[in-house]
């Protein structure tokens, strides 16, 4: 009876403006610190759990499939960068895109590979791992947070997080995949691009005509699919030409 009571009085405080407001203003603040206080490593146990959901979720490429043994034989180099174990997976899925969460995992959809080199698809890695190690992911991974009910899986005792839900993760992926991220972000990994690929001797004009045909599928900024995943990025054909110039700049322009 005394946990009955206790509920219903619950109940009926809730009821009141003013405490409800109250209690809102506190949750806030209290996942506010809690967000704050996740550590890297947290951010990327729950991006893993995440990125699991949504490999479960998209047809991927098998061990023999044509797609994956492509992608693998141009990464193969760059199984660990920046002391980042990455891994690397294909969606059989015709949209032309990537992303990378802040665990290392790099996910390339079919309709990108269709259209990309596979210098310009190393080149597109480049830029993803940029995001990684530049922490762009574990932002977005913070941001998701904020819209999610996950924070309350931060024990009290050291900070250990409980496995996410099935539906929880699906929510936290679909929350990363439709995250973008600032023109700021996105330069700054282009420039990690660019010096991956100078660092390892590559041709580093791949990611000048990777974003070539980016512009040129979307009309410069225009209608389709790639305009709708690319809405966040700086225009595609400027970029294209910062990376001309600085090719020119560095002697690497052929």
């Amino acid at each position: 009876m005394k946990t009955k009571a206790y509920i219903l009085m619950g109940g009926l405080l809730m009821t009141s403006p003013i405490f409800s407001q109250a209690q809102s203003i506190g949750q806030a603040a209290m996942d506010a610190i809690q967000l704050a206080t996740l550590s890297d490593e947290q951010i990327v146990q729950l991006s893993r759990q995440a990125v699991e959901q949504m490999d479960a979720q998209n047809p991927v490429a098998g061990p023999g499939d044509p797609y994956a043994a492509r992608l693998n034989r141009i990464v193969a180099r760059h199984r660990t960068v920046s002391g980042i174990p990455m891994n690397y997976k294909v969606y059989k899925v015709k949209d032309v895109n990537a992303f990378a969460t802040a665990d290392g995992s790099v996910r390339v959809f079919q309709g990108l590979m269709d259209i990309m080199t596979d210098a310009e698809l190393l080149a597109i890695m480049g830029h993803e791992i940029g995001h990684v190690v530049n922490k762009d992911t574990r932002d977005a991974m913070k941001n998701a947070l904020k819209r999610s009910v996950a924070l309350n899986l931060i024990g009290s005792g050291g900070g250990t997080l409980a496995a996410l839900t099935r539906s929880q993760a699906a929510a936290l992926g679909n929350a990363l995949y439709g995250a973008g991220f600032s023109r700021k972000q996105e330069t700054e990994a282009d420039d990690y691009g660019y010096g991956f690929l100078k660092r390892n001797r590559y041709n580093v004009l791949a990611l000048a005509t990777s974003f070539e045909k980016l512009a040129a599928m979307s009309g410069g900024r225009g209608g389709g699919r790639v305009a709708e995943v690319l809405s966040s990025h700086p225009d595609s054909q400027r970029r294209a030409q910062r990376i001309r110039d600085m090719a020119r700049r560095d002697g690497l322009k052929r």
